[in-house]
């Protein structure tokens, strides 16, 4: 049984994800990336999470979504509230969780027609 139509028109819909890629519909992506629910996704120039900062943040603003996702890479990794600020102060909600779990988590809220927007961390984690 399916679930959700394998396409939705004019919406983006990410299609797979493995540890430092993702596709939004057929197109791979190997940097990190915004990923609106309608309209262009956007290279996002946080490769690490340590490249994170407000400014990260605040490129989604223009998205105006009403939710992010932000997909903080291989593992679970919060980012601080002071980052955040200019999206809690126009209401958009965050979620943060890893990046496989943003995918499918967009894909859901996508397919409901809700104006989400994903913020995926893509590099892979360094080996310990």
């Amino acid at each position: 049984m399916k679930f959700q139509p394998d396409t939705l028109p004019g919406v983006n819909v990410l299609t797979r994800h493995e540890p430092g890629q993702v596709w939004v519909g057929a197109t791979p992506y190997t940097h990190s990336v915004l990923v609106p629910h309608r309209g262009d996704v956007l290279h996002w120039d946080a490769a690490r999470f340590e490249d994170l900062g407000p400014a990260s943040f605040d490129a989604l603003i223009a998205l105006a979504p009403e939710v992010v996702l932000f997909g903080s890479g291989a593992r679970l990794r919060f980012p601080q509230p002071a980052w955040l600020r200019g999206l809690i102060e126009r209401r958009i909600g965050v979620e943060t969780m890893d990046t496989a779990a943003a995918c499918r988590t967009y894909n859901v809220l996508a397919a409901e027609g809700r104006a989400v927007a994903a913020a995926l961390l893509l590099a892979p984690e360094p080996r310990a």
